[in-house]
């Protein structure tokens, strides 16, 4: 019975791991926070201007254009629920809009490889605030 219950709380503690290291956020390579199990991997970057960029990464972390990949973002803010459109700039994808001020308000990034793929959604609250460890902004905090 004891090696049973030892057994099971094995489990358990396996599975609380495996939990909290899937909502360990990624940082890239600018300071932004990384859209996982993107190809190639996407860095989701809220500039000083609070125009939105998305990045993409090689295997090897060296930065590559855009060629199909489509992106929208869903700014979820009291009362309301806007729509920023992105456009190709350099090497990135670069919000058409600014982001609404203040902070606290949750965004879906909608991802889409080629505009034909299945979008790929990514929710989590926007907090522009700096981090007292990493520095970063709180939305790209690795500390957690």
């Amino acid at each position: 019975m004891t090696m049973k219950l030892i057994s099971i709380a094995g489990i358990i503690c396996a599975g609380l791991v495996m939990l909290q290291a899937a909502d360990k956020i990624v940082t890239g390579p600018k300071g932004g926070r990384i859209l996982e199990k993107t190809a190639p991997q996407a860095e989701f970057l809220v500039s000083s201007n609070r125009s939105v960029s998305i990045h993409f990464y090689d295997a090897a972390a060296k930065g590559i254009a855009p060629t199909t990949q489509n992106v929208t973002l869903i700014v979820e803010t009291p009362g309301a629920r806007n729509k920023v459109e992105f456009d190709t700039k350099g090497d990135a994808l670069v919000s058409k809009t600014a982001l609404p001020d203040g902070d606290g308000y949750n965004v879906v990034v909608q991802f889409r490889q080629s505009s034909d793929a299945k979008p790929q959604n990514y929710r989590f609250p926007l907090d522009m605030s700096s981090c007292g460890g990493c520095k970063r902004a709180e939305y790209a905090c690795s500390c957690h």
